[in-house]
């Protein structure tokens, strides 16, 4: 089995500080893959370097072979249909109402469903999330786990082969993290490649086939999915990372 997505000598700065430095590491297609590590340590960095969110200024990232700098305008379009991403603030459309949002990337990626197809597209996965309120309100109107509803839902709305998903179970109550942490899991048993950041060792391990501890901007350690199943490895990652 390939690598879906692959860092190779990956490293990335910004505002004069060094966030990633020498990574390199190949996530598998169809597996699970969970970065762990302290506050500040670079783990969203890392998922947002592997999503093409950031621009590396060293070494190169891969999308099943292909290096994402290097990619056409419909290349980068296919891979944005491909890939979704969660983010830890929801990140949405300040300007725009929940159902103009989900909406979008239907618009964008599927230009050819009616309007009908998507309005019963919009609705089924906010039903699916658990989002039960009004989708022609905005961003605004929303507590912070409302908002990380409808941004899981944004995700999803596209049936993504890719989620990257950043402390995506924050900020929501035990109901809807339980129903989420489900759907995660359901999603990567079909098929479904995922890189998840995490802090909540449950989650963790219940959902991962590797674990990759990120600190210092760097990939320290690495569990296989047999070690994340033996008794007290990933608390003792996690307590390394937080060390």
């Amino acid at each position: 089995m390939g690598f879906v997505v692959e860092l190779r000598d990956v490293g990335f700065s910004a505002r004069g500080r060094v966030l990633a430095r020498n990574l390199r590491f190949g996530f598998e297609e169809g597996k699970t893959v969970s970065i762990v590590g302290p506050s500040g340590g670079g783990k969203s960095t890392v998922l947002k370097l592997a999503a093409g969110l950031c621009i590396p200024d060293s070494g190169e990232v891969f999308f099943r072979g292909t290096p994402l700098g290097r990619m056409g305008v419909q290349e980068n379009l296919a891979f944005r249909r491909e890939a979704a991403f969660v983010f830890q603030d929801a990140a949405l459309w300040a300007n725009l109402t929940l159902f103009q949002t989900l909406e979008l990337p239907l618009r964008v990626h599927f230009p050819s469903m009616t309007p009908s197809e998507r309005k019963r597209k919009v609705e089924e996965v906010a039903s699916r999330v658990g989002y039960r309120r009004e989708l022609g309100v905005r961003p605004s109107e929303l507590s912070r786990g409302e908002q990380k509803l409808v941004a899981f839902a944004r995700a999803l709305v596209c049936g993504p082969s890719l989620l990257f998903l950043d402390e995506w179970t924050e900020s929501l109550d035990e109901n809807s993290a339980r129903r989420l942490t489900e759907m995660v899991r359901r999603m990567g048993e079909s098929g479904v490649s995922v890189i998840l950041v995490s802090h909540d060792a449950r989650i963790v391990r219940g959902l991962s086939d590797a674990v990759i501890l990120v600190r210092g901007g760097e990939i320290a350690f690495r569990l296989s999915g047999e070690q994340v199943a033996m008794e007290g490895e990933l608390e003792r990652l996690m307590e390394l990372g937080a060390a």
